[in-house]
């Protein structure tokens, strides 16, 4: 019995890890990697392993740095099945379309370049056709349920509190006389967020297999954010012009929507027309309002007293590309909710261009901006940014508000594994060497656990872990 991660050790993204026995083979996740060019080329490599000996994939959640190469598993051999959450089979469906759309609108913008210059040209990812394929192997299941996905391998998912229908993974193997239970965190969620319950907490594992990805960092308590965009709401409720937010389409869209709905009367918001500018976000919120099971209490009571989380009398679903060009009409009463949540591409680089120039124009900026990114450069005070190779000038008041992470903090990954009994030896993944060396220094030291950093394409013997991090 051994476990490999083959992806999303020492770094963020390409979720793949590899748990094996004897004679079967299961696979947690199957994501693409994401970040700077050349280490997204890395998607195009074979997997490291034969995809056709696999006996099932376990899905822990949505999100396409964990679930965007399955067509590629899949076209490669891969036969049998892809266990997940009901909730996460919706999604997905909505995930590996946009990204097949996305991959092939880059491959042909490359490759009208490398043409010119003679180079060979670039094939995507994967296609639409492929996609399909993918979501026929779907296994669609429930939380506490537990499921063979192969002879001697049994699964039982738990709530991850991350996204909808996120989950932990709980593996038992059993071969000869031994027995081995392996805990996949996937992506724990931040506690307290709006509409999903906290994540859920395990006593026994033989060794855990947990993210890190804000391994060195606290978020601010919700209640603080809450009152952050209280002061914000208050300070607009009487200005002119247009108030733009970026936002993700899967989970901070519908955060922020709910959030809304919630403080429809207190934050003034009727007399602004509201828009949720994104095909895809949209029809994720279609699948945050089938599953209203997996609301958290306030959630559920909000449901039961209002009706949908995500509804209020002016808000408008803008699916074309012509109601999104007539926003643009609007200089003002206009809140405008709209991808990507960096500023990197999509719908809200448009309403950027047309506001960003306007001194009564407002954007709040709801989450992390990595390096690089337009977002960033507003975050960061920039006088003047380009957007499609023209210069426009910054005039529009930037507000930034923290602590809408959908990850788990430090503290909340110490409280996870501290749920644990016997204090089971810990590989962890999902994070940047540096925020892993600071969580496994505190595993360590202040709960006595053994802790490392897994390595790519290096493996842990479940036999031998008493001579764990010896």
């Amino acid at each position: 019995m051994k476990l490999t991660s083959y992806g999303a050790a020492e770094e963020v993204t390409g979720s793949c890890h590899l748990i094996e026995t004897s004679n079967h083979k299961v696979l947690f996740d199957c994501g693409l990697i994401q970040g700077r060019r050349k280490d997204e080329l890395r998607n195009h490599d074979p997997f490291p392993f034969n995809p056709a000996e696999l006996d099932a994939v376990v899905l822990s959640h949505a999100h396409i740095d964990h679930c965007g190469r399955l067509p590629m598993l899949i076209d490669q051999g891969f036969t049998g099945k892809i266990h997940c959450h009901d909730a996460t089979a919706d999604l997905v469906q909505i995930l590996l379309k946009d990204s097949a759309n996305l991959n092939a609108r880059d491959v042909e913008y490359r490759n009208r370049k490398r043409k010119r210059a003679g180079k060979p040209l670039l094939t995507p990812l994967y296609n639409q056709e492929d996609v399909e394929n993918t979501l026929d192997k779907l296994a669609p299941m429930q939380y506490l349920t537990s499921v063979k996905v192969a002879p001697g391998v049994s699964i039982k998912l738990y709530d991850a509190g991350h996204i909808l229908g996120s989950a932990m993974v709980e593996i038992t193997l059993v071969e000869d006389d031994e027995t081995r239970t392996v805990v996949f965190s996937g992506d724990l969620g931040h506690r307290g967020s709006p509409i999903l319950r906290d994540f859920s907490c395990l006593q026994k594992a033989d060794l855990v297999l947990m993210e890190s990805t804000y391994g060195n960092r606290l978020h601010r308590d919700w209640s603080e954010t809450v009152k952050e965009v209280q002061e914000i709401a208050s300070a607009l409720s009487s200005t002119r012009g247009n108030i733009l937010i970026p936002a993700f389409s899967v989970g901070r869209s519908q955060m922020i929507l709910y959030t809304m709905a919630r403080y429809f009367k207190e934050w003034d918001l009727e007399r602004w027309k509201i828009f949720l500018d994104s095909p895809m976000a949209i029809r994720a919120c279609e699948v945050y309002l089938k599953h209203t099971a997996l609301y958290d209490e306030q959630a559920a009571a909000f449901y039961k007293k209002n009706g949908p989380l995500l509804s209020m009398p002016n808000l408008t679903f803008s699916q074309t590309a012509d109601q999104s060009r007539a926003i643009n009409a609007m200089q003002t009463g206009a809140i405008v909710i709209a991808g990507s949540g960096m500023c990197t591409g999509g719908r809200i680089i448009h309403h950027l261009k047309h506001n960003l120039w306007r001194a009564d124009a407002h954007v709040i900026i709801a989450g992390y901006q990595a390096h690089g990114t337009l977002g960033r450069k507003l975050v960061d005070g920039k006088k003047t940014v380009k957007i499609w190779g023209e210069k426009i000038v910054v005039r529009a008041t930037i507000h930034t508000v923290g602590g809408l992470s959908a990850h788990a903090d430090q503290q909340g990954m110490m409280d996870w594994y501290a749920s644990f009994e016997d204090t089971p030896p810990v590989l962890l993944v999902h994070g940047e060497v540096k925020a892993m060396q600071v969580l496994a220094d505190r595993l360590t030291s202040e709960l006595g656990a053994r802790a490392r950093a897994a390595q790519p394409g290096k493996s842990t013997d479940l036999l031998a872990l008493d001579k764990f991090g010896r």
